[in-house]
């Protein structure tokens, strides 16, 4: 299989989690109990996350920025991994900011989030789609697929509570679903029309943008939409997204 093909498979697959994961919610239309599992679902997912950003992204970002500028001697990676963590960060205090009237929370709050995973879900696509190897591209491709289903399932269950028509909650959805997949065909494009130093220099922009985004993910987004009831649970978490963790970093150490 060419890497084309694998990335082709991986946006299809990508685009079919996503859409399977909001199919219980769009039903119900309620809203949802207590869900130990989901919420269990997103600490491993977070570690995911974490671990693809500093064993794999960021490393090969700031590798790649080392060999190909060494008069430069300035952590490039670094600051485009701050730029990617700062821009979530930023998103999702207007969106706070924006919803801090009574009367607009409950339509601008759904739009807000989902201009956040939209753009998110963007940049990671960007990251699979640049990467020229199967190996990194597949541990980018498992980070996402990790986070995927559990990310469309709570953007589906924000969505119904909202006021929002059937019609404008699938349309919401089918435009995040879509942007992953964009993502991965925009970085494809990208990286065959220019095989040069230029090309790796963007690619390694990609990488250490998308870890910050992917760093944000996995912890400040985490905690604030994370609030056990028991410390027990909280603890629970904390050792599934080290689970996590743990399996992104014997993936980095075997690819």
């Amino acid at each position: 299989m060419s890497l084309i093909l694998y990335k082709l498979f991986a946006a299809l697959f990508i685009f079919i989690i996503t859409l399977i994961a909001v199919i219980y919610p769009i039903r119900a239309r309620v809203y949802p109990s207590h869900n130990r599992i989901l919420e269990l679902g997103d600490a491993f997912a977070s570690g995911i996350f974490l671990g693809a950003a500093l064993f794999h992204m960021l490393p090969d970002a700031i590798s790649l920025f080392s060999q190909f500028t060494p008069d430069i001697h300035f952590p490039i990676a670094e600051a485009f991994c701050a730029g990617g963590f700062l821009l979530l960060l930023f998103l999702e205090r207007l969106a706070e900011v924006s919803t801090a009237a009574k009367h607009t929370q409950k339509h601008a709050l759904p739009y807000m989030l989902a201009i956040i995973l939209v753009i998110h879900s963007l940049i990671e696509g960007a990251a699979l789609g640049v990467n020229s190897t199967f190996a990194a591209a597949s541990i980018i491709f498992v980070a996402i697929i990790a986070h995927k289903g559990s990310e469309s399932f709570a953007l589906a269950v924000i969505l119904n509570r909202s006021q929002l028509t059937l019609k404008a909650v699938m349309t919401t959805i089918g435009f995040f679903a879509f942007m992953t997949p964009l993502g991965i065909a925009l970085g494809t494009s990208l990286t065959t029309r220019i095989q040069t130093q230029t090309g790796s220099l963007i690619t390694a922009a990609f990488d250490a943008f998308a870890a910050g985004t992917f760093l944000y993910m996995s912890t400040l987004h985490h905690i604030n939409h994370h609030h056990s009831e028991h410390d027990s649970e909280g603890l629970l978490e904390f050792v599934v997204l080290l689970i996590g963790l743990i399996i992104m970093a014997g993936i980095a150490k075997w690819a």
